[in-house]
């Protein structure tokens, strides 16, 4: 029994994902499992992201929020 299927993609996607492999003879199979890990890695870079400005957003209210700085405002 074969690993492989069948799917149907629309005419315009296939053109697409012509116009964008990397080598004439690459195939929609190399060609998906790149983009597969290439969106994998954005999408884990995303979260780190997400996640440091999340931590900077509490550091940032506290340096902002101060009395000290406020005080200053009014002298």
């Amino acid at each position: 029994m074969s690993n492989m299927t069948t799917i149907q993609l629309d005419k315009r996607l296939v053109k697409s994902l012509k116009d964008i492999r990397e080598y004439p003879k690459q195939t929609y199979n190399e060609l998906i499992t790149h983009m597969a890990k290439l969106f994998k890695a954005v999408k884990k870079k995303n979260q780190y992201d997400e996640f440091l400005h999340k931590i900077q957003q509490a550091k940032m209210k506290e340096i902002w929020d101060n009395k000290e700085d406020e005080a200053w405002e009014n002298a």
